[in-house]
């Protein structure tokens, strides 16, 4: 393990931001946590009382509020309102990079009334649900019916439309794909504020396949539909332990869902959830899971464990006692395992509470976890979000998966953080090349995980502070931000766009390919109507001019080719 060890770094000096970050529990504890329990108790108020709505009437809402939207967008004066953005405050969005691009003039468009759950079609196997609409929400209403969203993102908080428009991913993504592709058909009202319903087969298809990844800037999202799987009571999950250097956990975690055959399709050989959790250079646990019924995790000798309940062990935490128990298998409720990592934030709650996990604190407070993210950011100033940019990295990489072992190391030379999450996802070859697509070619080499019509990637999550600031030592976040993105670009990587991105224009266009992207802001008149998705992305403030000169640049050039169908 010698070349991986951290290089030498001099001691840096604190100052009064560590301390304010090193004491800010007190305000999460008296301040974020009673204000997140009321917040979220009244977002659930407000979601029981649409649920206890017909379709009928939910519809009817939802055709009087896009009528609305309509209306606000036909006010608009291009010249003297500045570019349209939600009125949605920058502080309430889940990512991290700051949302400064509201601070610059613009045009305010309400879609705070599109968070309701508009029909479950169980003949069609289809949810028809609004933007706002997030991930507990849905689960609640679906799961006790069996059935499910194929792929549902871990946290609560996470909402379809920032799914759809950014990036979202679960252990079942490496027979689903991202959370884009479980989806059947998008309601976009377009710059123009005429309201259009795409799908990869109608004359809307290139905008279907164009709005992944865009960040809301090809058109407002009001409704989507997305596939429906049948589901079972309860998750049966295997936990089995890893100890090896990095390649050799990178193997062990390849093996767990991709059989070496290469019979990728085959259910049999296939789990339903695949996550690995990498806890040192030298120590992982696998976890498989597979859909059973209530009459199996009831047999005698079975154990059933209901990680959602207060008090519980954190999950990850739990998981990492496989590492001295051994190989162990247990059955979870089906919507408690979905939402697993939200008590803690994965393991991000043991920073923002550093006795969080203890538990004398679950036990007794652990009915108010977790913080809500956007009030968290709500209570931090300039001064300390900009400590966390540089002391903290959360960033997810996505590697084709023959490259995960090369990522796990290069995340522990320059970054050494841990513990990592690894997820494995499809991502397809379609009819059009999108913003992300797989490597050229790949269908010819046959890799492990691999299948004719996709190409298998992970999904590497670094979510913690570094070695070199536990250590005390000098740490330069921006710089290693770069070098992870430089390194993504060459190895046909991509970063989704939630982080903070050091990325220039030009960067970004080398990871993403913007072919189809700028086809459909030309098409749907999108050019000078709303910021275009790197300026959007781009970290720090940009000042009204910056844009605008931008988007006036954009409108000058030839219109992009757009790639014709793969073969």
């Amino acid at each position: 393990m010698s070349d991986l060890e951290a290089p030498l770094r001099p001691k840096r000096k604190k100052n009064l931001v560590d301390f304010l970050v090193q004491f800010r529990w007190i305000v999460v504890i008296f301040v974020v946590l009673p204000l997140s329990f009321l917040y979220y108790f009244s977002i659930y108020l407000g979601d029981v009382r649409s649920e206890c709505k017909s379709f009928k009437q939910r519809q009817k809402e939802h055709d009087e509020n896009v009528k609305k939207v309509v209306k606000r967008l036909k006010e608009r004066n291009a010249s003297k309102d500045g570019l349209v953005c939600t009125a949605r405050k920058p502080w309430v969005a889940v990512g991290m990079r700051n949302v400064d691009y509201k601070r610059a003039r613009h045009f305010e468009v309400d879609l705070s009334p599109f968070r309701n759950v508009l029909d479950i079609d169980k003949e069609r196997m289809i949810a028809r649900v609004e933007p706002l609409v997030n991930m507990g929400q849905i689960s609640r209403v679906t799961v006790p019916m069996n059935v499910s969203l194929a792929v549902v993102a871990e946290l609560d908080d996470l909402t379809v439309g920032g799914l759809i428009n950014g990036y979202g991913i679960e252990g079942s993504s490496h027979l689903y794909g991202l959370f884009s592709d479980t989806v059947v058909s998008y309601e976009i009202i377009l710059a123009d504020g005429q309201v259009v319903r795409a799908t990869k087969d109608n004359e809307y298809s290139d905008l279907f396949y164009g709005i992944p990844w865009s960040q809301g800037t090809l058109g407002l999202l009001v409704s989507a539909e997305i596939k429906l799987i049948p589901i079972k009571e309860y998750m049966k999950l295997t936990y089995k332990p890893v100890v090896g250097n990095l390649k050799e956990i990178a193997q062990a975690y390849i093996d767990s869902f991709s059989p070496r055959d290469g019979d990728q399709d085959n259910p049999a050989k296939v789990p339903d959830f695949v996550e690995t959790m990498v806890y040192t250079p030298t120590e992982a646990v696998c976890m498989t899971g597979r859909y059973a019924s209530k009459e199996e995790a009831k047999q005698k000798g079975n154990v059933i464990n209901s990680v959602g309940w207060w008090f519980k062990t954190w999950f990850y935490q739990h998981a990492q006692t496989a590492l001295k128990r051994g190989e162990f298998v247990e059955y979870i409720p089906t919507r408690e395992y979905y939402h697993r990592h939200t008590r803690c934030l994965y393991w991000e709650g043991k920073l923002i509470l550093p006795f969080g996990d203890q538990w004398w604190f679950r036990f007794f407070f652990g009915w108010i976890m977790p913080p809500k993210v956007s009030l968290l950011k709500a209570t931090q100033g300039e001064y300390v979000r900009n400590y966390y940019h540089e002391n903290h990295v959360i960033q997810d990489m996505l590697v084709p998966l023959y490259k995960v072992g090369d990522a796990l190391e290069w995340v522990h030379r320059e970054m050494e953080v841990y513990p990592l999450w690894l997820c494995p996802h499809r991502l397809y070859r379609l009819p059009l090349k999108t913003t992300v697509y797989p490597e050229p070619g790949f269908e010819l080499h046959r890799r492990q995980g691999d299948t004719p019509y996709a190409q298998m990637y992970t999904d590497v999550g670094v979510y913690y502070v570094p070695g070199p600031i536990l250590r005390g030592e000098v740490f330069d976040g921006a710089e290693a931000v770069r070098k992870m993105e430089s390194w993504l670009i060459e190895n046909h990587g991509f970063q989704p766009q939630y982080a903070v991105s050091e990325l220039t224009e030009k960067n970004f266009w080398r990871m993403f390919d913007g072919g189809l992207y700028k086809h459909c802001r030309r098409k749907y008149r999108a050019i000078g109507t709303f910021m275009s998705v790197y300026y959007k992305s781009k970290k720090g403030r940009k000042t009204e001019k910056e844009v605008q000169d931008a988007e006036q640049e954009t409108a000058e050039l030839e219109t992009p080719e757009v790639d014709e169908p793969a073969d």
